[in-house]
């Protein structure tokens, strides 16, 4: 299991994610507020802007203030 750090201390499973996009699109905004509705949403943003949505194998949709090309960098170290 490679862990990868997302912000203020917290980590996903880099084997697990499927993609990582931006939140800014009406199809992305719509996904979050599905899964904020179902129970799979984990915001570990600690307040500040969302950057980059995370989504996961399980369906969980994970938010974070790391842009994009700061978490995939992140992935293409751990690989």
């Amino acid at each position: 299991m490679k862990l990868i750090g997302i912000g203020f201390g917290n980590m996903v499973n880099a084997e697990r994610i499927i993609a990582v996009v931006s939140p800014d699109s009406n199809p992305m905004k719509r996904l979050i507020a599905t899964g904020k509705e179902n129970g799979m949403l984990i915001d570990a943003t600690q307040g500040r802007k969302t950057k980059s949505v995370i989504l996961m194998d399980s369906d969980h949709i994970v938010l974070s203030y790391l842009s994009v090309e700061n978490i995939d960098s992140k992935i293409d170290e751990e690989a």
